[in-house]
């Protein structure tokens, strides 16, 4: 008993003479540091980029492409996006802008949980001071592309401001709004500062990536391709305000310096793990009790080959891989649906009808393999659960077949030297190839025949040859082929095709006030012996809202950002971007 009587004081002189002046601060948790080590904050980063982007889900995942993807008629929705209803008080534009901002992590949360912005700020000053310059050109470029997104979208937004609420010298709790055509050049500065970072030895590097590095793994080559595929996609959305001839054929002529294959695309894999979640957002949107994704029927009908104005009488070999049919063609909805053909069922954009908000969650065709990782449609015509897909299809950030799209159009446009059609052959080619990319990442749990298999390759063949053949035709309809394509092969990743759509007004988009793309006014004569079934009907459509040039504020900021702008019309043409003359 005496033992234990000095052995208890003398063990408590050594814990508090061993302790820092800070011990009895108890609002410090030692198991969840404040102060967080560069290989966590960037895996953080990249994950919260990809989140910030992609289709919604349930929860708190999700970002900018769930409202994006109405407005580019890929999905149809009952939420604000129908009608171009899109304000600043839409729930998924409130959830992206401060995956982008937050300055500072919730009350007892740790830093990996700053916004993308402020860790990769974390990431920048950590790796200055360590000479850790790699991680400082990851992070740069990931800086880069992150404020392109959001000018591209938004318009004017904090930049020069933005991120110094830590700033020992000089913290701005609320940043002004930079002009967004000031933004731009100064990105495409980062992004030089960022290869430079890049291109120095490993020797130069106290720390390298690797695991950390969700994206590539930590090869340094394939951020350097990255970087470079960005100031191309950047000059290309320039090109109708400044003269980037020069720029992009000097890109141009250093293929092997851009993204040159799949394997070396700029997307974010995502896994399948249920209890974390690390599954694509929009997978939880894929099997949701209350689903708000349902496929356009202006996509549906493109690419059935039954669009009057664009690939007509051609069907895309994809179909299977990109939605889910719910239903076998004889089988009875859930309700009376308001677009149904054999198997697949939807909604659409604008209406206004009597059947658009009837309970169908298991009747409806629901967002499939490619875009979430959901199921490929065998025609079985299952319910779809969350254990019907895996969900671990990637973010595509800007992939291979991206670059070979954005070389066509500036080919076309006259900006750089090339062979047109050779470059879009091979990146339509490129969006099948990366289909089956698509399919590795997501590892179904049912067959999924591959588009390079014997019973699928001759059908990318025949398309591939129809869609070529359109293009020898028509002269005239060569950039709207062009951008046609990209738009079918970005399915999922939606923030580019909504700024394709601005910049080139191509794929033309549903307008329910053109007569001849009126609901059930656009379908053209079945192809395949494949009945267009007589379900389809004229619904009512109200669009009292012209096509937003750009996307409100989140109401969020307005309110508590003094310095910010007041709101804007989104449909007002004075709201469109810098690049759009």
């Amino acid at each position: 008993m005496n033992k234990i009587k000095y052995i208890i004081p003398f063990a408590l002189i050594i814990i508090f003479g061993s302790c820092k002046k800070d011990f009895f601060d108890i609002n410090v948790d030692p198991n969840n540091p404040t102060d967080a080590p560069i290989n966590l904050l960037l895996p953080t980063a990249q994950r919260t980029l990809g989140d910030a982007l992609a289709l919604g889900g349930s929860g708190e995942n999700g970002g900018l492409s769930q409202e994006l993807s109405t407005y580019v008629h890929h999905i149809s929705t009952r939420e604000e996006a129908d009608q171009y209803g899109i304000t600043g008080q839409n729930f998924y534009t409130n959830l992206a802008w401060p995956k982008f901002y937050a300055s500072s992590p919730p009350p007892g949360e740790s830093a990996p949980l700053y916004g993308i912005l402020q860790n990769l700020e974390e990431i920048i000053a950590k790796s200055t001071e360590d000479e850790n310059l790699w991680y400082r050109g990851i992070a740069k470029v990931l800086k880069a592309y992150s404020y392109s997104q959001l000018v591209d979208v938004f318009g004017d937004i904090p930049f020069t401001e933005a991120n110094k609420l830590n700033d020992a010298t000089n913290p701005i709790i609320y940043p002004t709004f930079d002009d967004d055509a000031a933004i731009y050049p100064q990105l495409f500065t980062m992004l030089d500062e960022a290869i430079a970072d890049l291109g120095t030895s490993e020797q130069s590097n106290a720390l390298i990536p690797a695991d950390d590095d969700l994206i590539y793994g930590g090869n340094i080559a394939n951020w350097i391709k990255a970087a470079n595929t960005i100031k191309l996609k950047l000059y290309t959305q320039t090109r109708l305000v400044d003269d980037v001839s020069a720029e992009v054929t000097a890109l141009l002529a250093n293929p092997d310096q851009l993204i040159n294959s799949l394997d070396e695309s700029f997307l974010l894999p995502y896994g399948t793990l249920g209890a974390t979640d690390d599954r694509n957002p929009g997978f939880g949107e894929y099997f949701a009790p209350q689903r708000s994704n349902h496929i356009s029927p202006w996509f549906y009908e493109t690419l059935m080959g039954r669009n009057s104005l664009i690939h007509t009488g051609i069907r895309d070999p994809r179909i299977q891989y990109y939605w889910y049919n719910q239903l076998t063609p004889t089988e009875t909805p859930q309700n009376q649906t308001e677009y149904r053909d054999h198997s697949f069922a939807t909604i659409y954009f604008g209406s206004v009808g009597p059947d658009k908000d009837r309970s169908n969650q298991v009747s409806l065709s629901v967002v499939g393999l490619y875009p979430v990782g959901g199921r490929y449609d065998d025609s079985v015509g299952i319910t779809v659960s969350g254990t019907s897909g895996t969900g671990s299809a990637p973010y595509r950030f800007i992939t291979y077949p991206d670059r070979l799209f954005l070389e066509a159009e500036l080919i076309n446009a006259g900006l750089a030297p090339g062979n047109e059609r050779e470059v879009l052959e091979a990146a339509i080619t490129a969006s099948f190839e990366q289909v089956d990319q698509v399919i590795g990442f997501v590892q179904p749990t049912q067959t999924v025949p591959l588009m390079s298999s014997a019973t699928v390759q001759p059908k990318v063949d025949a398309y591939i040859a129809a869609v070529m053949a359109e293009y020898d035709a028509n002269p005239a309809k060569h950039l709207q082929i062009i951008m046609t394509q990209k738009w079918i092969q970005t399915f999922g990743s939606e923030v580019d095709p909504y700024t394709d759509y601005r910049r080139t007004g191509f794929p033309i988009i549903w307008d329910p006030s053109n007569e001849t793309m009126a609901p059930g006014g656009f379908a053209q004569p079945p192809v395949d012996g494949d009945p267009f079934q007589p379900a389809q009907k004229k619904v009512p459509v109200l669009l009292g809202r012209t096509f937003p040039q750009s996307l409100p504020w989140p109401r969020s900021e307005l309110e508590v950002n003094v310095n910010a702008p007041s709101q804007k019309s989104p449909g007002d043409p004075s709201a469109k971007i810098f690049w759009k003359p």
